[in-house]
């Protein structure tokens, strides 16, 4: 069954300036989340190989990124028009992202819901767990709420209405645990590790700046903050002790990202969101108003991703944003 969700979209956008996404989504670890969120996409064979035959990210990496970010801080902070052209773009795209994938002899398609619920489940895992461990104070129960208020973007963007889509952490845990056993490193998801960590830039920027090693380091803490299993299908240690020197990590990250002055770290999305709900519906509440002034990851090219989106759901060219970094 097709999915309706789209017909319901409220003029003002899905989601209030009091809403756990504006949080998430504007918190400075949302870079990070993004290519977390790659890495781990990327380990599905099918998802991989939608993003491989389709996707622009070897011609045009940062493009592809930014356009995955704008993708979610459009529907994220976005008005009702604008939600509904964005998931419009997405799905027109996803018709035309189909073939078989050369590991496993497996067809594939980005329109299908098996494939966007890991695209999806694989951004919220990211967006939410990363920006956790560094150091964003959620609740378990707002940690729920998120993931029902994003659930409604899977269906926007093609899971029909009846397909289960996780709308708590512990029905999360449980789709990631029957979901290892189609999950495989393949050729193309090496490729796109390594091009996540080591993307062209150009000339000037490479030795002029010292952007090339922070962006590895950047892309390294992401590589950690994937769970144990995934860090050993890219054949990284996946010990427990890793995790706690992580958090260290990426709360110390965080907390330099967030000094950063507003005019770098708030994506267009989100400026014009703010300026919207506090001149024409009321100012937004203390807690929403505090969350919703990290970076643009939600918007930026740091929001979104490497393999993760061919860009697909939530990105604009494969099978796998669904959500899409």
């Amino acid at each position: 069954m097709a999915s309706a969700a789209h017909t319901r979209i409220p003029a003002e956008g899905l989601f209030g300036a009091g809403s756990v996404s504006w949080r998430v989504h504007a918190d400075p670890a949302m870079g990070l989340a993004g290519l977390r969120a790659l890495l781990l996409q990327a380990l599905h064979p099918l998802a991989m190989a939608g993003v491989a035959e389709h996707s622009a990210f070897r011609e045009d990496p940062w493009g592809r990124l930014y356009r995955t970010a704008s993708f979610i801080g459009a529907v994220t902070y976005g008005t009702g028009p604008e939600v509904e052209a964005a998931v419009a773009k997405v799905r027109q795209v996803h018709l035309h992202v189909r073939g078989t994938d050369p590991v496993t002899g497996l067809d594939y398609r980005a329109d299908d819901p098996h494939l966007l619920t890991w695209v999806h489940c694989s951004e919220v895992d990211s967006f939410l767990g990363v920006t956790r461990r560094s150091g964003l104070r959620l609740t378990d129960a707002e940690a729920d709420t998120y993931l029902r208020e994003q659930a409604r973007v899977a269906h926007l963007v093609g899971v029909p209405d009846d397909h289960p889509v996780p709308s708590g952490t512990a029905e999360l845990a449980d789709y990631f645990t029957a979901m290892r056993g189609e999950l495989k490193l393949t050729p193309a998801a090496r490729e796109a590790a390594r091009f996540a960590l080591l993307p062209p830039l150009p000339t000037w920027v490479q030795f002029a700046t010292p952007a090339r090693p922070v962006w590895v380091g950047l892309a390294g803490l992401a590589f950690a903050m994937l769970p144990g299993w995934a860090r050993r299908m890219y054949g990284l240690p996946g010990w427990r002790l890793v995790s706690p020197v992580t958090d260290v990590q990426a709360r110390a990250l965080r907390a330099g990202l967030s000094l950063l002055p507003r005019t770098v770290k708030e994506g267009p999305h989100l400026r014009a969101a703010r300026r919207r709900w506090s001149t024409g519906a009321g100012e937004p509440a203390p807690a929403a108003r505090a969350g919703a002034e990290g970076p643009a990851c939600a918007e930026g090219p740091a929001g979104a991703e490497g393999p993760e989106s061919a860009e697909g759901p939530e990105g604009a060219e494969g099978p796998e944003n669904p959500s899409g970094t």
